[in-house]
């Protein structure tokens, strides 16, 4: 792990967006955090749990990271990237009722900025930049609760294909034969991405590739073709009106020693 310390606004430019001159480039000079660099492989993060309850964060710069979740044998995941902001530390679960763990682990090599208590003190005084980091913290809980909605399409070919247009958005380069993404996925994360077993995604994938949709290269990268799918083709017949009938349903009404409750 390599340490050394840059401007975050350098860096990280969006998170300025809100400043105007000549804070902008006041910011710039004053807002100074160290980065560490991770290498490919598992990641222990217990070595972080000294970690202060005012310390924000780490913000990952580059490289992509999984945080992947187990509940008694199923396990899900969730891909971090540039502008994600992470606290490793934290338990999986504060709750006794339900066991979760966590396990962390580097799919490409990644730099994260250490938002420290003395970055928190700096900070203060620029809003606009505390603003952005909540921006991130909303976005990053949009693309999670989106691949939930993935998981439960039916047919895992279709899970794959909305995914792959999912992470296109982020992660994408168009090319001449169609959208690269550069995103080394082995079939266990893709399945735990989109809750299926790991033979069923390779069974998908199978699919997908003699339709010509998503084909794996040589270097680990994949490459979409056609169009990405409109809801037509990702609802199932009669979906659209089910969730209108449940909307709609009637109020039922309940009686307790002779008075009427109402439930909706």
């Amino acid at each position: 792990m390599r340490t050394e310390q840059i401007s975050l606004l350098k860096a990280d430019p969006d998170l300025g967006g809100l400043l105007a001159e000549p804070r902008r480039a006041e910011a710039e000079r004053r807002l100074l955090v160290s980065t560490h660099r991770l290498g490919v492989g598992p990641w222990d993060v217990t070595r972080l749990a000294g970690a202060s309850a005012d310390h924000i964060g780490l913000l990952v710069l580059d490289g992509v990271i999984a945080r992947e979740l187990t509940v008694a044998d199923h396990v899900s995941a969730e891909l971090l990237g540039p502008g994600d902001l992470i606290r490793p530390w934290q338990p999986a679960s504060k709750s006794e009722l339900l066991p979760v763990d966590a396990e962390w682990s580097v799919l490409s090599p990644s730099t994260l900025a250490v938002l420290d208590r003395r970055f928190a003190a700096e900070v203060s005084q620029y809003p606009e930049v505390t603003a952005a980091l909540f921006d991130r913290l909303s976005e990053r809980s949009l693309r999670l609760a989106t691949t939930q909605a993935i998981s439960q399409l039916t047919r895992v070919d279709r899970r794959l294909k909305a995914l792959f247009w999912h992470l296109a958005e982020r992660w994408g380069r168009v090319g001449g034969e169609g959208v690269v993404i550069p995103l080394a996925l082995t079939h266990r994360i893709l399945g735990q991405l989109v809750g299926a077993r790991r033979p069923t995604v390779s069974t998908a994938l199978s699919e997908l590739a003699e339709r010509d949709e998503l084909v794996r290269r040589a270097d680990g990268s994949w490459l979409l073709r056609g169009d990405p799918p409109d809801a037509s083709t990702l609802e199932r017949p009669g979906s659209r009106q089910a969730r209108v009938g449940d909307l709609l349903r009637p109020a039922r009404r309940f009686t307790r020693g002779g008075s009427a409750l109402r439930t909706g």
